[in-house]
């Protein structure tokens, strides 16, 4: 099991790791993060599985979430980590809650891939 996954009934998070943390969309992946504002350090890396035994990528910013602090931190670390400029990285859902999709450039995946290969 890879490095930073936690037991969850069901065997669900065994079933996330067997999928990816994103979907591939003609020149986008759609990026699912699991995020934790107001942490004690900016970090990526790390599963989380929904109910439905989807994998995201887990998050944790130092901004807390009002005003749109959190979600504009997670932006700037996911640009920051992929090397994409921040204008490319959008928010598609999730804006007031910890389960996110973010759209990033394709390029983003193969940088994805290699920090999830690391961790395990």
């Amino acid at each position: 099991m890879a490095a930073g996954l936690q037991k969850q009934s069901g065997g669900l998070l065994f079933e996330a790791a067997m999928n990816r943390v994103y979907d591939l969309t003609g020149d986008e992946i759609r990026l699912r993060i699991r995020l934790s504002p107001g942490a004690r350090k900016e970090a990526l890396g790390g599963l989380w599985a929904d109910e439905h035994g989807r994998a995201h990528l887990k998050a944790s910013v130092r901004a807390v979430p009002e005003k749109g602090l959190a979600n504009k931190a997670l932006i700037a670390l996911l640009a920051k980590q992929t090397g994409t400029a921040k204008s490319l990285v959008t928010l598609e859902s999730g804006s007031t809650s910890r389960s996110k999709v973010l759209a990033l450039p394709r390029e983003a995946a193969a940088i994805i891939d290699r920090l999830l290969q690391e961790e395990g």
